[in-house]
């Protein structure tokens, strides 16, 4: 029994050694857009020929927004729902035979299934409660995209295999916005994918998505892929977690919108959490805190060029860089008062910021003066006038709507004086060189020449 045991053990120490690095892998929309796009990810993966990789992949680009739209159409029982959903169906059915070359695959079966539980969903009465309703359908746009790139890379020979993230990642019971219950989602990670990845070089899951305790679908947040990814990597101590971007790797601003920016090599652990909290789009938010508490690097690549070093974050990064700017849309400011004559204090905000919490309201900045509490949110759904409804008996409130929220980090006056331009400030606060600004856009007007 006991050289049984021994030489099971040399075994695994063998394979262990045997094996490259284990890394993790997110994919996102644009990188799965089309068949072309899914077969460079085929290109990506074929480069690593050595290594375990875990693969998180994102609903294909616009999938979520048209299930948004079904959704929608659902709880309005205005009769388009099947079709819209009908139409999403299509989409993913051409792209996997337009990879396959043929319909005669266990794949098919498995999309169709897929579908089958949004169906499901839409053959009742829309749910009570919206956000639950949402995770369901939802949901499926990541498991669409991870059957059909896991059915694709087997044609290439490679040794992937399919889980559903929503057997390992398990959460509390809020829709739309779940926390994720991080000792019960180690131990499924033990029990459910170190067996199946052991055993194939590649496994493909899903980003986005999670289970309840009751086995419902839910989801992490909106854009909440890399965050997925970072928990996959922790509870596997992988050597490295990748996200591969359409970007050549964190920028200084957004491209879009600003002309000069350049590349940033490297950034530490601290500078990547506070400026995905400040608004920058590159990575989710919750997603370097799990990396940082063990301790394992980020990368952020180009798909378009694979070749090209990136950036990297972890914690060996000297911090000093040039100023970075995060623009965050859809802000709502809340200025805040109460009915009586008292003033606005701390056990008002207390009892704000438990709703606040119950709600799963963003808060990006606050203010609080002798007369009145300022806060920008995120204008998301309905939650601020939720909000503004449940505290209209003791407070009031004042909304202002379609702002931006402006962050500066490592700020100088020449680029402050930049994003003043047709922007008109309604709050402001500086904090050791971060600059925040709450600001209006003002039309410019043009006046005619006669």
């Amino acid at each position: 029994m006991l050289l049984k045991l021994t030489s099971y053990l040399c075994a695994l120490i063998k394979k262990e050694k045997m094996a490259g690095e284990k890394k993790v892998f997110k994919f996102g929309g644009s990188s799965l857009k089309d068949s072309a796009s899914i077969q460079n990810v085929g290109e990506i993966l074929k480069t690593f020929p050595d290594d375990q990789i875990l693969i998180v992949v994102s609903a294909i680009a616009k999938t979520t927004n048209h299930l948004e739209t079904v959704v929608a159409a659902h709880a309005e029982q205005n009769g388009s729902a099947h079709e819209l959903f009908a139409e999403i169906k299509q989409f993913h059915f051409q792209l996997l035979f337009d990879l396959l070359k043929t319909q005669e695959h266990e794949a098919f079966a498995r999309l169709n299934d897929a579908f089958v539980e949004v169906e499901w969903v839409l053959d009742e009465e829309p749910h009570e409660q919206y956000d639950f309703m949402y995770d369901q359908i939802v949901c499926i746009g990541e498991i669409a995209s991870s059957i059909i790139l896991q059915a694709y890379l087997e044609t290439l020979s490679l040794s992937a295999a399919w889980i559903d993230a929503r057997d390992v990642i398990i959460t509390d019971d809020i829709f739309r916005e779940g926390w994720v219950n991080w000792e019960e989602t180690t131990e499924r990670f033990k029990n459910r994918v170190l067996p199946v990845i052991v055993n194939n070089r590649l496994l493909v899951t899903q980003g986005f998505i999670g289970s309840t305790s009751e086995n419902f679908s839910i989801t992490l947040g909106r854009e909440g892929s890399d965050y997925s990814a970072a928990i996959f990597s922790y509870c596997w101590d992988a050597k490295s977690m990748s996200i591969w971007k359409d970007v050549p790797g964190v920028l200084t601003a957004d491209p879009r919108v600003f002309d000069e920016v350049t590349k940033l090599d490297a950034l530490s652990y601290k500078e990547a959490i506070e400026m995905t909290y400040y608004g920058a789009k590159v990575i989710h938010p919750k997603t370097i805190k799990p990396l940082q508490n063990k301790n394992i690097p980020l990368y952020v690549k180009s798909f378009i060029d694979p070749s090209a070093p990136g950036t990297l974050i972890d914690g060996e990064v000297q911090d000093n860089y040039p100023p970075m700017v995060a623009i965050e849309r859809k802000q709502a400011l809340l200025q805040i008062s109460t009915r009586d004559f008292s003033f606005v204090a701390e056990h008002h905000i207390s009892n704000l910021f438990l709703i606040i919490a119950d709600l799963r309201l963003q808060v990006n900045l606050m203010q609080n003066s002798a007369i009145s509490f300022n806060v920008c949110v995120n204008d998301i759904d309905d939650k601020v006038d939720r909000f503004a409804e449940i505290i209209k008996e003791k407070f009031k409130v004042h909304i202002e709507r379609d702002l931006e929220l402006i962050t500066v980090r490592h700020s100088n006056q020449a680029t402050l004086d930049s994003l003043g331009e047709n922007r008109m400030v309604l709050l402001e606060e500086r904090i050791s060189g971060t600059v925040q600004l709450v600001v209006k856009k003002i039309p410019i007007l043009r006046l005619k020449s006669n």
